[in-house]
């Protein structure tokens, strides 16, 4: 892997995309200025990417503001067509949120964050709805302790030595080794309950999609409202079609 003090580190091509990464932050047009403060970078270094990727048709501008065009999902899409198993799993997660009357998501794991691939609502509103695309703490989240219990003891002690455990509710578990603890445990049982970590309004139970050659690659979970329900409730509930969609979702990649 090249490093950035490595021959092989294209920096301009970081630049370009740290420029990207900016431009979907904050304010859907922004000047040259605000971009530049956002990437710490010099506002000409800007500008020259910013003409480069408006060339490329990835940005619009009018001399004083720029703004992303609809081409640059061609890059996150690309990742999606990658995953083996996406195009089979929306309609999976749409059947299961159908039996199960609540919504259902699949994740995958970017560093410390969960991202949401797939998503499919119910029709009961939870305070937090999440879209495509959404980040979470993956500390705070049953899809991201199902995640987490993929990686191995020295990928785990990594994670748990530089992930700042922000206390999001009173509930939030920041204690890295009793984090440690929870993952490991949803490792051995194949799957993993929180409850009211990352919003009090809310709670879910996820197991994991295995691939045979890489282990836990993603997770699905069914959200649910906090207070009705307990882990057991939960589990007897849900556990058995979580992991019968699981097993369909990973039987598409065959």
């Amino acid at each position: 892997m090249a490093t950035p003090e490595s021959d092989a580190f294209v920096r301009s091509f970081a630049r370009g995309l740290k420029v990207i990464e900016a431009m979907g932050r904050g304010e859907r047009r922004q000047t040259i200025a605000s971009i530049a403060q956002t990437c710490d970078l010099p506002r000409t270094a800007v500008r020259r990417f910013l003409l480069t990727l408006a060339e490329l048709g990835f940005v619009h501008g009018d001399g004083k503001l720029y703004w992303l065009t609809p081409k640059v999902l061609r890059l996150g899409m690309s990742y999606l067509y990658a995953l083996p198993f996406w195009r089979n799993a929306q309609l999976v997660l749409e059947e299961l949120s159908m039996s199960v009357g609540q919504s259902c998501a699949l994740s995958v794991l970017d560093e410390e964050d969960i991202v949401y691939v797939a998503r499919a609502h119910s029709r009961k509103i939870l305070a937090m709805s999440p879209v495509l695309g959404s980040r979470f703490p993956a500390h705070a989240v049953s899809m991201g302790r199902v995640l987490l219990s993929g990686l191995d003891d020295a990928q785990l002690d990594a994670y748990l030595d530089r992930t700042q455990l922000t206390r999001l509710t009173n509930w939030t578990i920041t204690d890295r080794q009793k984090l440690a603890e929870h993952i490991r445990r949803a490792g051995e049982q194949g799957y993993a309950w929180v409850d009211r970590e990352l919003d009090e309004s809310i709670c879910g139970i996820a197991v994991p999609i295995r691939d045979a050659e890489t282990g836990v690659t993603a997770a699905i979970n069914v959200s649910l409202p906090a207070g009705p329900w307990t882990e057991e409730t939960a589990r007897d509930e849900f556990l058995v079609p979580l992991r019968q969609a699981a097993a369909r979702i990973r039987s598409a990649r065959k």
